[in-house]
């Protein structure tokens, strides 16, 4: 049985023989741990010839230890605002004093102590619960647990996950959409039915406030790799900015088709920005080529929701779009040809992910309209605004491109006809030209009645009135050939027509 003694149970007194701090009339009692206590504890543990000056010395040294620790939990139960002394308190009390503290006794609750008196002693003791002897013994022996042991299980199996207890189930993407549209979602699966319910006043009633509240802190997301992906990752990205063609290409297959990459993608995503942040610098044009097919890739692969990591993608695609140079030799090498991937890919990403809460086509408009439209852009990345436009419908072309082609035109023949400027700019002013001349054609034959008259062209166009009065005409004369022939092959066809591939993005 677990014994205290209580301040009764020790000695007492008071040594200065005074009242406390001098008063009058306030007696003061010191307790002390009794000799005999000590003696007690020291047979307990086999010590049976305690001298009294040892025990005594030692009654005094520990009754000074405890109070020390009392005085201290007593502080910490006072800046916790309590008025009932715990046991974290005591532990955090021996903590400071560098003492390890004791585990295994704690409660939330304080244990009922029974009192006893007797012979000149007060006893307060824990009321042990009496155990009959037949109900152990017919107590059935609970089941030996097994045996830890370590079982080998099949990750993947030519790129493909089994569907095995052992591996978690792949997100669909429809999950990955509610996540990321909701973050709060994952973790209201585990809390429903424990959260609070809507609030519905009374009325009539006073009100009356909760003491404590439960608010719900959403778990941080770790992205943690297992071996097998960390080398899956390394793999994937050498082969996707190394130098041999065919494994880039089955590494392009792999990010595009594989399913189980929704752990990786951040990852992924990162490893892109990161490059495109570095190859821009170095104006390397091959990695970025090969950075945004990785992109490409990863827009293509249907059990992939991207939404949560467009943060990172955007940028890079409209890097590569709009930079003023991503190439050592800006004259000779065909920059152009990732410009006008990057706006490919820009208008997937708008067409994909664009939602009244994002707007991403409205925010990514804007952003190609002020590098249209600024004075001191270069020419190419004018020609990267106007390529990102081109790709985002006919009606951008018709709000944003038609009405500049005049200014744009200024520019153009400036640099074309002007002194003083580079190859590379004057190679600028051509892709240009014939970009506007190929992206506004279709919507001025729409928009413009016949006839055509090129006087009216110089007046509204400027520099590129002839071009695309040219280019107007010819789709005119084009339309016209297609109607005369249309009426001689609408004759119906028995064969069955083999589908043929798909051209992508």
């Amino acid at each position: 049985m677990a014994e205290r003694e209580s301040s009764s149970g020790m000695q007492g007194g008071n040594p200065s023989g005074g009242a406390a701090g001098g008063g009058v009339g306030v007696p003061t009692c010191s307790a002390m741990l009794y000799v005999d206590s000590v003696k007690a504890m020291a047979e307990s543990v086999g010590i049976s010839n305690l001298q009294d000056d040892a025990a005594k010395d030692l009654a005094e040294d520990v009754t000074y230890r405890l109070k020390c620790i009392i005085q201290d939990a007593v502080k910490f139960m006072e800046m916790g605002r309590r008025i009932k002394l715990n046991v974290h308190d005591i532990d955090h009390a021996l903590k400071v004093r560098n003492i390890e503290p004791l585990y295994g006794l704690g409660g939330p609750e304080a244990l009922p102590f029974r009192f006893a008196s007797g012979g000149g002693r007060e006893i307060h003791f824990i009321e042990d619960k009496e155990l009959e002897l037949s109900e152990l013994v017919n107590t059935p022996i609970p089941k030996v647990p097994q045996e830890v042991c370590l079982r080998a299980h099949w990750l993947a199996i030519e790129g493909v996950q089994p569907s095995i207890p052992e591996n978690p189930p792949p997100q669909s993407k429809d999950q990955q959409r509610s996540d990321s549209i909701d973050p709060t979602n994952k973790n209201s699966k585990g809390t429903k039915g424990k959260g609070l319910g809507p609030f519905t006043p009374t009325v009539g009633k006073p009100l009356k406030f909760k003491t404590s509240e439960q608010v719900f802190v959403k778990q941080l997301a770790t992205h943690e790799l297992s071996v097998e992906q960390q080398l899956y990752y390394k793999e994937i990205t050498e082969a996707c900015v190394g130098s041999d063609e065919n494994r880039r290409s089955e590494a392009l297959q792999s990010l595009s088709n594989d399913p189980g990459l929704y752990e990786m993608l951040p990852r992924l995503c990162t490893f892109i920005a990161e490059g495109v942040r570095v190859n821009v610098v170095h104006y390397n044009l091959a990695l970025l080529i090969y950075l945004m097919r990785m992109v490409k890739s990863l827009l293509d692969n249907q059990t992939l929701y991207l939404e949560k990591y467009l943060h990172e993608i955007i940028p890079s695609i409209v890097t590569c779009i709009v930079s003023k140079q991503l190439c050592l030799r800006p004259d000779q090498d065909n920059h152009w040809a990732l410009r006008d991937f990057a706006s490919r890919l820009m208008a997937q990403v708008c067409k994909n992910y664009t939602t009244s809460t994002n707007n991403i086509q409205t925010r990514m408009t804007k952003l190609f309209s002020q590098a249209l439209n600024s004075e001191k852009a270069p020419l190419a990345s004018v020609y990267g605004a106007l390529a990102g436009l081109g790709e985002l419908g006919n009606e951008v072309i018709k709000a944003f491109i038609v009405p500049k082609i005049s200014e744009i035109g200024v520019r153009v023949e400036f640099c074309v006809d002007g002194v003083g400027h580079s190859q590379a700019d004057k190679a600028s002013a051509q892709k240009i030209k014939a970009l506007v001349v190929k992206l506004a054609c279709p919507i001025l034959k729409s928009i413009k009645k016949t006839p055509d008259v090129l006087e009216e062209y110089k007046t509204e166009f400027g520099y590129f009135a002839a071009s695309l009065h040219v280019g107007v005409v010819a789709l005119r004369n084009q339309d016209q050939k297609a109607a005369v022939v249309s009426p001689a092959s609408t004759k119906p066809s028995t064969q069955p027509i083999a589908p043929g591939p798909s051209k992508g993005l």
